[in-house]
């Protein structure tokens, strides 16, 4: 078993606290970004466009992901507290309603540029796993997100929540969403590489997958609880991304063709 104490503050300038949470996004657009610019992208033309890119990125992620979470997850307390929605540095941010952020400025910016769609998602799916994986072992040392009572040997007692033995489902999330992601993509973007949305779609695959099995281990969200046939939010709306994933995949190859 294993004691989390930390503190959320990673450190403090003044009177302004910088929160793990926070260095978790902005490392993540930072590692995201280099990966693309040095290793993905080769043509001179969509390295500039995509410095101009991450703005679009950065924009849907913090509002998508914002609204996401306040409007799925928790409506009635933002309702009711207004004044706390921009207040993203506490936590409260939607993984699925950032995508839905990322689609949206992906649509925007490919259309003021003339650009492939589908291949700038791909860029986003390639290097999203870096930020996933830093987002979760963030959300770990908050004490947030955290698992169901259990009595195995590497569970963790969050000692800022209660003094209950709880899986540590924020580290599961960061491997299999994370690493073992972001290696599964790398191996399939050398197959499909030169058919567009290819990548976009196995990420949205796998991610719901892995997203929808360790959700078992999550204890669910305490206002919402288990919702139908006892699965949590998450793994709903993960069913719902899952199909939809599955149908970009099939519009998206060329075996229809």
């Amino acid at each position: 078993m294993f004691i989390n104490n930390f503190d959320p503050v990673a450190f403090q300038v003044f009177s302004l606290e910088i929160r793990w949470y926070s260095l978790a996004y902005i490392f993540g657009l930072i590692f995201g970004w280099i990966y693309c610019k040095k290793v993905l992208i080769r043509n001179q033309v969509i390295k500039k466009l995509f410095d101009d890119y991450i703005t679009y990125l950065i924009i849907g992620i913090i509002v998508g992901g914002r609204l996401g979470y306040v409007f799925i997850y928790n409506p009635k307390y933002f309702l009711n507290n207004f004044s706390e929605i921009p207040m993203i540095w506490y936590g409260g941010m939607s993984f699925h309603g950032a995508l839905i952020g990322i689609i949206l400025a992906s649509v925007i910016f490919c259309k003021k540029h003339k650009q492939d769609f589908f291949y700038f998602t791909d860029l986003v799916a390639l290097s999203a796993p870096i930020g996933i994986f830093l987002g979760r072992i963030a959300n770990f040392i908050n004490s947030e997100l955290y698992g169901r009572e259990t009595d195995i040997t590497w569970s963790v007692k969050f000692i800022q929540i209660d003094n209950l033995n709880r899986h540590p489902s924020q580290i599961y999330e960061a491997l299999f969403e994370g690493v073992i992601l972001f290696f599964l993509l790398q191996f399939f973007y050398n197959k499909f590489s030169k058919n567009t949305g290819m990548i976009s779609s196995l990420f949205i695959i796998f991610y719901s997958v892995f997203r929808f099995l360790i959700e078992f281990t999550r204890a669910p969200d305490f206002h919402l609880g288990l919702i139908i046939f006892n699965l949590s939010m998450g793994q709903i709306i993960s069913i719902i991304f899952l199909l939809s994933g599955l149908y970009l995949f099939y519009i998206r190859n060329d075996f229809k063709k």
